[in-house]
Order: C-alpha cells, then structure tokens, then sequence
C-alpha cells in the first residue's frame, strides 16, 4: 500500500493549488519542499522599517558579487539583508550557460517559493492566446480553448482574491474581481488622451493579486485587505497578497490531509514498468543526505518549470532511457520567458497641487493591441505595457535639514512610464539540459541553460519601444526620454515556462490538455512546463487555474478507481 494517495512536488505558487483541491477532495497528501520552512510571524520582515537597520537594510556589494551576483542583478529592490533568506545563493546553486548565452535563474526555495516574492500582476489569457500556435503553425496546438479554462479562472480568481475592473476586452477576458485600486489623476488623463489618440489602446487599472474587500472565506484563512505600503517583497504579515503560504496551504491544512516535508530535494521519480505508472519518490535531505523514497498513487510535479524539467530527466530507466515521459524528446526543451527592454519616461504638467497617498501594488495596464485591434504589424503575437504616474520632487540636489526637506515636499510635474513586456515564441532549440559531469553539493546534475531571442522578439521590442514615445506625446508629456532597446535576458523576467508543453500529439508534446503526461497517466506537471506558448500576461494565474483543473481531475479518476 502507498504512503500516500498524492504526493505534491514542490509548495509554490501551483503546488499549493495542487495540495490545496486534492486534500479538499479527501485525498492524504504529502508536499515535497526542497528549501526550509518559512512561518510567517517568524520570517516575514514586512515591519522592519529600513531606517532601523544598517545600511538601510543594504547588503554588502562584496556578499552580493560571491553569493547573489544573478539574484540581485535580477530583482535588486527585492533582496535585502532581510529578505535573503528568500532568494537561493548563487554560490550554492550553481549551473551553466550554453556558449555565447546568459540566462537569469532566480528562484527561492522554501516554503511558498517564489508566490512570496512575485510582483502579483494577475492577468488571464485570452481566446487569441490559445489559438495563435495553429493559426501560424508555431510549436504544437495547445489541446485546450479559452472556453474550457474561463470556469477554472473564475474559481481560482474568487478564492485568491483579484483587485481588478470589468473593461469589456476580449483579448484580456474580464474575471472575478474584488475593488480595483484607483488610477491617479495624471494616470486618468493619461488614460483619455491615449485613448483618443488611438483608438484599438485601452489604458485600465493594474489587476494585482491584493485583497481589497476580503470574503468570509479569506478572512476565515487570517487574510485581511491590503494596507498599501508595498513591503510585498518581504512578505505580508496580513497575508493580503496571494501567496501558497497565505492562502492554499493553510486551507489544505485545514482538511487534516496535508503532511508536508521541508528540506527534501527531489532526486528522481520511480517507475515501474509493469503498471505504466509512477510509484515513489527519491528524495535526499538537504541538511543530512540522507536518501529515501515516498510512494503514493498519483505525482503531481510542481517544482518549477526548469526543475520540473530537470527532475524528469534524471528519472532514467530501461523504458525511458532518455528522462521521464520524455518519449517525444520535448522535456527540457521550447523554453520560454517574458521579454522587456523597451519603454519610454516623461513629465505630464498640470497637477503639481496633487499628491498621492499610499503606495499601490499596482499602477496601470495596456493590454496587448498588436495584431488585435491593430492589424499588420511586422512581427508576430504582441506585448502589454505595465507603468504608472506619480509626482516627482522639485529638487534632486543635494542637502540637508529643514530646506531640504520642504523643498521635497513642493512636487513639480508627475513622471509617466510604461514598459513593454512581450511574448517569446517557442523554440525547440530553447532548452535545460543535464550537465554531464558537473553535480551539485547533493550529487545531482547542475542544469545546463541554452536559449537565445529570435528576430520576431528583437522587431517587436524595436516597435514597442516607437509605440510607448508616440503614447507619451500623444498624452502631452515633456521631456519624453527612451533609450536605446536593451533586452532582458532569458529568465530575468522570472516567467519561465514550456519545458513540457501540453499538445494533442504524443510525439511532439509531453502532456495532454489535463496536464497529464501522455506516457504515464499518474503523472501530472502543472507550473508553468505546461505551456504551449507564453502570451504576453503574467502567466501566474493561468498556472493556478489549470493546477486545480488537473486536481479535479485527478480526484475524479482516483475516485472512480482508475488508480
């Protein structure tokens, strides 16, 4: 007999779902962590103020450049002396780049993983994003329409608790939202003059991830609304934001099915050929090294879409010599990630007697046009537009004391931004790879990253870039500035996704469109692997919605006795 009936690898942002709706089901669930417990009275430091520690709350350039060098160039504002514990060391997680690439691995392992840190921009797919992949005859068909997930949306946007507006877009389909957080007054008239400037751009309010009118539910959970002091990336001791650790975990722990391990780093999955099937996990303790192995009846892999990949790899055996459900040769491979680098600033006059009070988690949204309302264009898919508003000081001289304070006080024009954030189209020759000697201190393979932009990303940041000053002009803005197009590298926009895609066809897809690998139905990957393509939106709710549509399945064939 099994362990377990299920067992969840990985405790992050489509873990917990996975843990969440199975335990709701009955089910008895183990969930792997490969990193430490966080307890979040004990490790969040949302309340420690930068003023009180020293050096503001700074780390040291010579421990970033030994330990944080790719973490810190990635997300500098993130990581502090006190929020480190959230971000792995580079030093002690290495990997490799291919020759003549750079990639930017950030992650966090620990309780929660990354849903603690990410920047809760919370947008659904469109009908466009699923279709665009056979109507160009890119990658694979994705096996699902927009139709089939809209009901999934719906339940994981209620429980997690979306501020948002209905604006009636059929590229970004409306969802369940609890109060949006207003558009300022410069964003607001931002919003009219672009509007009318062009017609196929919509300007609306950020939809971020942050309790704004909690239901009886969230609160029954020890959720409150958000307070508006963007401290987000510390954590948030009145768990506003939605996060594993401040939403589905507790409620799979309330089932009293929930058993979850810290510290157990995923070595590679048991297979057994007689049944077809997945029986167990081998696992090695961080701390001590020591090996042992859970079974259950059925896998659910969530460690992240590059150790997903990774982990499946080194699951070899007599029947898949090549890596886990690997029989199509597309684990590992059509790596994909947001792109950014492309954007533009200026000054919008006329509300200098206007100030803000608060600090949003979000500001405003353009939601994708190109090749929407806006045809002929000389790239493919398309890209959104994440910014805001807000007033800038009359002085950024030096100084001191009382003048120098007022003189910060007395604003002057408001500063306008928006930057791009574009779709990577997937390409099988983007890929992780097994390094094939180099191991980690725990004796596994180090991953080896291969992957590089195409000339349709380079075009379409080259125009979003041209696209972002004539919005600034057409508001009215001075002083507009855009440098030259710097692309983000691969990874840096943290939205790794692809490693194994879902598709209709055994031989060129890992997955079905339940996120069940074709190869052994036990086995579901529901991160972000999953994806067929990456659309342009933050795709984190998009993993959720298919995480508890795959455990709702799961639950149904386990009922039903199919295993």
């Amino acid at each position: 007999m099994a362990d377990f009936d299920a067992i969840v690898i990985g405790s992050g942002m489509s873990g917990g779902w996975s843990a969440k709706e199975l335990t709701e089901r009955g089910l008895k669930v183990l969930v792997l962590e490969r990193g430490p417990e966080i307890v979040p009275e004990r490790d969040y430091t949302d309340r420690v103020l930068p003023w009180d520690r020293p050096n503001l709350d700074r780390i040291p350039q010579d421990e970033i450049a030994e330990h944080y060098p790719k973490q810190y160039g990635g997300v500098a504002y993130a990581i502090k002396e006190t929020t480190k514990h959230f971000w792995v060391k580079d030093s002690e997680h290495p990997y490799e780049e291919a020759e003549g690439t750079r990639y930017d691995w950030l992650r966090g392992y620990h309780t929660g993983g990354r849903s603690i840190m990410w920047s809760r921009q919370t947008y659904r797919l469109g009908p466009q994003d699923f279709e665009a992949n056979q109507r160009e005859g890119i990658g694979v068909d994705w096996p699902v329409r927009y139709d089939d997930i809209a009901p999934w949306y719906d339940y994981v946007e209620r429980f997690a608790g979306i501020a948002g507006n209905a604006d009636g877009l059929s590229q970004l389909p409306d969802g369940v939202f609890q109060p949006a957080f207003a558009l300022t007054c410069a964003e607001e008239d931002f919003k009219s003059k672009v509007e009318a400037a062009f017609p196929g751009r919509n300007v609306i309010a950020a939809r971020v991830a942050h309790l704004t009118d909690a239901t009886e539910e969230q609160r029954a959970l020890g959720r409150s609304n958000c307070r508006v002091r963007n401290r987000c990336e510390h954590g948030c001791i009145y768990r506003a934001y939605f996060s594993s650790i401040n939403a589905t975990l507790p409620a799979a722990q309330r089932t009293g099915n929930l058993t979850m391990v810290h510290n157990a780093i995923v070595q590679s999955l048991e297979y057994d050929p007689a049944t077809a099937r997945v029986t167990g996990i081998r696992v090695i303790d961080a701390e001590t090294k020591q090996t042992r192995v859970y079974t259950s009846r059925v896998v659910f892999l969530n460690a992240s879409t590059i150790a997903s990949a990774m982990i499946l790899l080194q699951s070899t055996s007599e029947t898949f010599p090549n890596g886990l459900a690997n029989r199509s040769d597309q684990v590992g491979r059509n790596l994909m990630d947001h792109i950014s680098g492309a954007g533009a600033r200026g000054l919008m006059s006329g509300f200098e007697d206007k100030t803000v009070f608060g600090r949003r988690p979000g500001g405003i949204y353009i939601p994708r046009y190109a090749n929407i309302t806006e045809t002929d264009k000389p790239y493919l898919r398309g890209f959104g537009y994440q910014g805001g508003a807000r007033p800038v000081s009359s002085t950024n001289g030096p100084g001191i004391g009382r003048s120098f304070k007022e003189a910060h006080r007395a604003h002057g024009p408001w500063s306008v931004s928006i930057g791009a954030f574009g779709e990577q189209l997937p390409s099988p020759d983007n890929r992780v790879t097994l390094h094939p000697s180099r191991l980690d201190q725990w004796g596994n393979p180090v991953a080896v990253l291969n992957v590089t932009y195409g000339d349709n990303e380079r075009i379409m940041m080259e125009e979003a870039r041209k696209d972002a000053i004539a919005m600034l002009e057409a508001a009215g803005c001075t002083d507009i500035t855009s440098g030259d197009v710097n692309l983000t590298r691969p990874g840096n926009r943290i939205h790794e996704m692809g490693s194994a895609r879902m598709g209709r066809d055994p031989g060129t897809s890992v997955l079905n469109g339940r996120c069940q690998a074709h190869d052994i139905d036990n086995l579901f990957v529901t991160d972000g692997s999953f994806m067929a393509s990456s659309a342009c939106q933050n795709p984190s709710l998009t993993y959720m919605a298919f995480s508890a549509r795959a455990a709702d399945y799961a639950a149904d064939l386990m009922a039903d006795g199919t295993f």
